[in-house]
């Protein structure tokens, strides 16, 4: 982990105020925590550090393309996210991090190293479903598309020949009468 030693910050000589940071990111902050999901990145990522008397406020945000597959259609593309993450280092008698917005530090620290977050940060920002943006407009013209489309349309002979429950029959009846 020696390449994510640029995420160390030390904030003991750092005076009283914010601080700024910023670190751009490539597929190979990924591939040094071993998550292959993304096949390319480009990745912005601003830090904040509010150094105070008592505690330090962190405030990350985030501009990241991916390049990913599409789930419907395997097509790769490049997927914007973007998100924000606030923390807040307190100093305590021992590390701890159960809390996702609150981080206890050790009287003796000095640095605090941003990587871990950042990667979560960016990682949870992805959809665990990604489609494809020229599919809702329309402009994506794929095979897998095609085969889609024709399998969820039912023939008009198909839809006259199925059998309705009555009893659903007479609630829609109730529906449509409402709307009139």
């Amino acid at each position: 982990m020696k390449a994510l030693d640029n995420f160390l910050i030390p904030f003991i000589g750092l005076k009283l105020g914010k601080h700024h940071f910023d670190f751009s990111l490539d597929k190979s902050f990924f591939e040094s925590y071993q998550y292959d999901e993304f096949e390319d990145v480009a990745a912005n990522v601003q830090l904040v550090l509010d150094k105070k008397s008592t505690h330090l406020e962190l405030f990350f945000q985030h501009q990241t393309k991916v390049l990913v597959p599409c789930d419907v259609t395997n097509e790769m593309f490049w997927l914007p996210l973007k998100s924000k993450l606030n923390i807040i280092v307190k100093f305590g008698e021992e590390y701890n991090d159960t809390h996702d917005e609150i981080l206890i530090l050790p009287h003796g620290e000095f640095q605090l190293h941003v990587a871990q977050y950042i990667y979560e940060m960016i990682v949870l920002s992805a959809p665990a479903k990604r489609v494809h943006p020229g599919i809702a407009d329309g402009t994506l013209k794929h095979e897998a598309l095609n085969h889609l489309y024709q399998s969820n349309t039912q023939s008009p002979i198909e839809e006259e020949t199925q059998e309705t429950d009555p009893r659903w029959d007479k609630l829609r009846e109730l529906l449509t009468d409402k709307k009139k």
